[in-house]
């Protein structure tokens, strides 16, 4: 009622201007009006919404329909913290939400505040992940270090017992002594990561997904099938190929092993504008998502698979996430993952255009 009684002078103009996202609705939960902020947010023009029912006009409030009906019965509003609105399989939008009664002329009606939490859980998101992996890659820098010492000096004494004792008998097991001190330099590398920094260059980055198309096409079995949603617009950027590669293989393959023999994988590119990566706010960035419809990754495990060492497969390394993570982070970008059973996204942010 205040916000109405506000906004005598031109509430058009101040609803305008408000980086809140308002919508009104009458008795029937219909929208009667919504302002830029909403467009803005929902990707809806108010033409389109203008009369329709609510869950017509915006799908994300089917699930709070019942509750909005009971505050316009009794006359009461509410507030909602950290609210998440989902459409399909859309990633939901988290909002603040205020409803509050109104009197539309003489009949009751529901005002809507919505204020985006996105921008904001997601940069203290981003930073807690930063952090987690730069500790993460220290403790394997470290944990490197003491390992790869000793492995020298047990190399060095075998090579010596092989030259003390040639004899066969002794030799094969020097030999064994020799292989599986290799093993594990070569597992300790690994969890190291390369050591050159991105080669830089201008991408088209379906090439490079195209690319990557083929090599899955090939390795995957008749009844799995992949699809292609591209946004052809999106401008070149400047990355090294042969990591963009490898880092796109491998999650075009952990999809595929998601999925088994039968399934479906989308390969599915974006442009996000006005993103922050890494503590640094970009203009344009470029988003490429890997989704398959395999059953999902354990909500436990969600926040570990970019840990070094954690799998979900039986056999698995628990190196190629933590690897294709370093490799992105070496670009500005991050790498994110969602997952429901029927659908697990990796979704893959690389920048473009920085703000000077």
């Amino acid at each position: 009622m205040s916000f109405v009684n506000r906004t005598r002078g031109n509430p058009d103009a101040i609803l305008d201007g408000l980086t809140t996202a308002v919508i009104c609705l009458d008795s029937e939960l219909r929208v009667n009006t919504l302002n830029p902020a909403c467009e803005s947010l929902f990707g809806i023009s108010q033409r389109h919404a203008q009369s329709q029912a609510l869950p017509l006009a915006l799908p994300h409030f089917i699930p709070h329909e019942a509750r909005l009906r009971e505050s316009l019965d009794a006359g009461t509003g509410f507030i909602e913290r950290e609210l998440q609105l989902r459409r399909n399989h859309d990633p939901p939008i988290t909002v603040d939400c205020t409803v509050t009664p109104i009197l539309l002329g003489r009949h009751s009606g529901l005002l809507l505040e919505l204020a985006p939490l996105d921008r904001h859980l997601r940069i203290s998101r981003d930073e807690l992940l930063s952090t987690q992996f730069n500790a993460s890659r220290e403790l394997i820098r470290g944990l490197a270090h003491e390992i790869k010492n000793p492995l020298g000096g047990i190399r060095g004494a075998a090579q010596l017992l092989e030259r003390e004792f040639p004899d066969p008998q002794h030799r094969e097991y020097t030999h064994v002594i020799i292989r599986e001190v290799h093993r594990l330099q070569n597992l300790v590398d690994r969890m190291l990561g390369p050591s050159r920094p991105p080669q830089r260059e201008p991408l088209n980055v379906h090439e490079v997904l195209e690319h990557v198309r083929k090599l899955v096409t090939a390795e995957a079995p008749p009844g799995v099938s992949l699809e292609r949603d591209y946004d052809p617009s999106i401008p070149d950027l400047s990355a090294d190929r042969e990591q963009l590669v490898q880092v796109l293989l491998n999650l075009a393959r952990n999809a595929l092993q998601a999925v088994g023999t039968r399934g479906h994988i989308q390969l599915r590119t974006r442009t996000r504008r006005q993103l922050t990566l890494n503590g640094r706010l970009y203009r344009l960035v470029v988003l490429v998502e890997i989704e398959d419809n395999g059953p999902g990754i354990p909500a436990a495990m969600l926040d570990k698979i970019f840990y070094p060492m954690v799998t979900t497969r039986p056999g698995g390394t628990g190196l190629g996430l933590p690897i294709a993570q370093y490799l992105i982070h070496g670009h500005g970008g991050t790498i994110e993952c969602r997952s429901n059973p029927g659908s697990t996204v990796f979704a893959t942010f690389l920048p473009i255009e920085s703000e000077p």
